[in-house]
């Protein structure tokens, strides 16, 4: 990439050298990282999560140089839960997605996601949803509906993940695994079947635990202290 003009949204930004910032922006082409000159100025008060942006690019190296930066579309404002949700996501994407690696339909779904979140959406059929689709789009997705031998998931099965093999079924519930009916709720996206988002979201954390090196997301413990109840 020599120079090119791409839609974008800030996933992380922080100070870098005397005025400028070194920003990860998440575009149709994948992830880019980019100093942004003048930082105090205008283009830093653009240069914020959730803005649409038109980003003009400069570089050859995994390093690029920001020329020109514009605002486009409507803000997505976020507030409360939302906000934390919308950082979230924005640590997966700056975790997990390589540098420069192309996904323009994850880049859809997550400006539409951000749309749903500023929308005041439920919040966790959103979240399960985006995790769900950056798995499959970076390759480490698995069938709802089929075991990892081929065969047809059982409603009154049980199954534990093997990360980025499959659901095996065992003989035993025990901590941490699936029943079918929840699976096979999950593979048509039916919230309202009980028990399908409580195991949706602890699919999705033992599916993602592999990639994430072993470190805690930030976004999440936050999250988590905001939800805790007020202590005597």
């Amino acid at each position: 990439m020599i120079g090119a003009v791409l839609p974008a949204f800030v996933l992380h930004s922080r100070a870098y050298r005397e005025s400028s910032a070194l920003v990860d922006f998440f575009t149709p082409e994948g992830r880019l990282r980019a100093v942004l000159r003048g930082a105090r100025g205008r283009a830093g008060t653009l240069a914020r999560p959730f803005l649409p942006l038109e980003v003009e690019f400069r570089g050859r190296g995994e390093l690029k140089n920001v020329v020109r930066l514009e605002t486009i579309g409507i803000p997505n404002l976020l507030a409360g839960e939302a906000l934390f949700s919308g950082l979230y996501l924005n640590e997966l994407l700056v975790r997990l997605l390589p540098a420069e690696d192309p996904q323009p339909a994850l880049f859809d779904h997550y400006a539409a996601t951000l749309q749903a979140l500023a929308a005041n959406r439920p919040l966790e059929p959103l979240l399960r949803a985006f995790e769900w689709r950056l798995l499959d789009e970076l390759g480490y997705g698995f069938a709802l509906d089929t075991d990892l031998t081929g065969q047809p998931i059982a409603a009154d099965g049980i199954y534990r993940l093997v990360p980025d093999a499959g659901l095996e079924p065992v003989g035993q519930l025990q901590p941490g695994l699936f029943q079918g009916r929840e699976l096979l709720a999950l593979a048509e996206a039916d919230w309202s079947a009980p028990g399908a988002l409580g195991a949706a979201k602890r699919l999705m954390r033992q599916a993602l635990a592999p990639h994430l090196g072993g470190r805690p997301l930030v976004s999440r413990e936050l999250f988590m202290t905001i939800k805790e109840p007020p202590r005597d």
